[in-house]
């Protein structure tokens, strides 16, 4: 058995759907499913029980799901030690999001637990790069929020958070217990700098053209709603804004995704991925919640 084909094998395993595997497998189904089969054949059994209504495991799946997590896990620890003692084992990340993100806790603490060897340096980038300088070469593997273009990119959506518009506290919206784009049509946007990711500004300005100042960081747009009065959008799910700042929900604009982004896929960034999808949480703020000073 080939490690490669039990990958496969726990990725069908965990999704029990052969097309939702080879998505997260980035790979087409035919060639999974061949690889399946000849697991089965392999080994003189059924991993699978095939039906109309889906695929569930055989008592035999079941035990060599447990046998081929156990395996991959050594394989990926034996890369590791091996890259520690070259004196390799580092990644460097890239966040764009609230660095004290009970999520981001959660998930430093599982990977320091499973590599306690690897050395990670963090890259926490501006508002005008929403891959954190993937692209460019300079960070392994990004935490971010989309939307924005994702060729050539991998993709994994760890979370869903709704968006509000942050506002000055004496704004006459202020009091709104909910907002429309609608609400905000007449009113200025920040703008990022010329040649950002046009996906993730037509997004932050609420897919229309809008004008206002240009920002690249968190901060300046907030500076920028307090001292201009000016729209920006933020997650519900950050922390207050500020002093005399508010944020209200915006009912009809599509929550902002947080994923995990990278380019090769490296035992370290896969363990990372994997890592991430189980440390992340659904927001505990819904729509309708409302972000005060």
């Amino acid at each position: 058995m080939e490690l490669r084909t039990l990958r496969y094998f726990v990725a069908v395993a965990e999704e029990l759907h052969f097309g939702r595997a080879a998505a997260r497998l980035y790979m087409s189904q035919p060639p999974l499913s061949r690889a399946v089969r000849q697991l089965e054949a392999d080994l003189g059994t059924a991993l699978f029980r095939r039906a109309a209504s889906g695929i569930s495991l055989t008592p035999a799946g079941t035990a060599l799901l447990k046998e081929a997590r156990a395996l991959l896990a050594q394989a990926e620890q034996a890369r590791t030690r091996v890259a520690a003692a070259a004196g390799s084992a580092n990644l460097t990340v890239g966040i764009l999001s609230d660095s004290t993100d009970p999520d981001i806790s959660r998930l430093a603490a599982a990977y320091r637990r499973k590599h306690p060897n690897v050395e990670i340096h963090i890259r926490e980038t501006d508002l005008t790069d929403p891959t954190c300088g993937l692209r460019a070469g300079l960070v392994d593997v990004a935490l971010t929020r989309g939307p924005f273009d994702e060729t050539g990119l991998h993709i994994r959506q760890l979370r869903s958070d709704p968006v509000g518009a942050v506002l000055r506290a004496d704004d006459p919206l202020a009091g709104r217990d909910e907002l429309t784009l609608a609400d905000l049509t007449d009113r200025r946007w920040f703008q990022f700098p010329s040649g950002t990711d046009a996906t993730w500004q037509s997004y932050w300005n609420g897919g229309q053209p809008r004008t206002g100042p240009v920002v690249r960081a968190v901060q300046e747009c907030l500076q920028a709603v307090l001292w201009n009065g000016t729209i920006g959008l933020a997650p519900l799910t950050d922390h207050s804004p500020g002093n005399e700042l508010v944020t209200v929900p915006v009912a009809d604009l599509a929550p902002s995704p947080v994923v995990v982004a990278w380019t090769d896929t490296t035992p370290l960034t896969h363990s990372f991925v994997q890592l991430a999808r189980t440390s992340y949480r659904s927001p505990l703020m819904r729509p309708g919640d409302r972000v005060q000073p």
